[in-house]
């Protein structure tokens, strides 16, 4: 039953994600782009892992940045130094994984071996 309850907050949290943040939203759409990118070109096992990873990875990284965000406004409302820097330093840990996913996207696409 606890693990029923952490999985509805869990849940939850990427519902609010998906509602209010809009690279969120982009990066989903991404995502399916890319998975279907994957079905259509037959990308092997090893390729299909680093994809799922590098996916996960952005996506987290946004949730993360999202749920940084929102602590930051509720315990400095008014504007602040240090909210400032902690909410561009949480959204520059997405752009370093959205360049690297889009390195590791053109390494799988285009420049990755077919041999695996």
């Amino acid at each position: 039953m606890k693990f029923i309850r952490s999985l509805i907050c869990a849940l939850a949290g990427l519902s609010y994600g998906v509602r209010t943040q809009r690279h969120l939203r982009f990066h989903l759409l991404a995502s399916v782009i890319v998975i279907g990118a994957g079905f259509i070109v037959g990308l092997s096992p090893p390729r299909w892992a680093i994809l799922i990873l590098t996916i996960a990875a952005v996506i987290s990284t946004e949730l993360l940045n999202t749920a940084i965000e929102a602590v930051v406004d509720l315990v400095s409302p008014d504007y602040n130094e240090l909210a400032k820097a902690a909410k561009d330093t949480a959204a520059a840990a997405v752009l370093v994984v959205s360049i690297a996913s889009v390195i590791i996207g053109v390494l799988i696409f285009w420049l990755g071996s077919p041999k695996w």
